[in-house]
């Protein structure tokens, strides 16, 4: 009786083991799956974003005064200068200098529709985009009368 005893625990332990062993394997094809998905859903997202964007492309130089952006293309406006406190943000749509209380809900389909903000620091500029750019945050050091060209994609060379 006694051997029978020892058996029964035995094929206890045996069918422990493999429940936890087949919950451990159902658990790991469940995170992989969910793993895969949530890659797949943020890679499309991405396509579509970038997809969703029209080319804009400026040139940002920081002056003695402020900042002076010239549009190469994508915006209503060709020159901006304006004087600008150190880290205090400036908007800039594709329709000029605005405010991100009043940001136009007019769309024109030849224009990009892009907003961001652009902020002086003693060290450079600091982009913030927030309507129509790939990039949510650009920061880049320029020295006085230093030139940096942005796209809807982020830093760039001027062709």
């Amino acid at each position: 009786m006694c051997l029978s005893g020892q058996t029964n625990e035995q094929k206890f332990k045996t069918i422990g083991m493999k429940t936890k062993l087949n919950f451990k394997r159902r658990s790991s094809c469940l995170l992989i799956a969910v793993f895969i998905l949530t890659a797949s859903s943020e890679l499309i997202a991405q396509e579509k974003k970038s997809d969703d964007l029209k080319n804009f492309k400026v040139v940002v130089e920081k002056t003695d005064n402020g900042i002076k952006i010239h549009s190469v293309e994508g915006s209503a406006w060709i020159d901006l200068s304006f004087s600008i406190n150190y880290d205090s943000p400036q908007a800039i749509d594709e329709y000029g200098m605005t405010e991100l209380n009043k940001i136009s809900s007019e769309k024109d389909s030849n224009l990009a529709n892009f907003l961001f903000t652009i902020t002086k620091t003693e060290n450079g500029i600091v982009l913030k985009g927030i309507e129509g750019t790939a990039w949510t945050d650009l920061s880049f050091s320029l020295l006085e009368n230093g030139k940096q060209t942005i796209d809807q994609f982020g830093m760039t060379e001027l062709n």
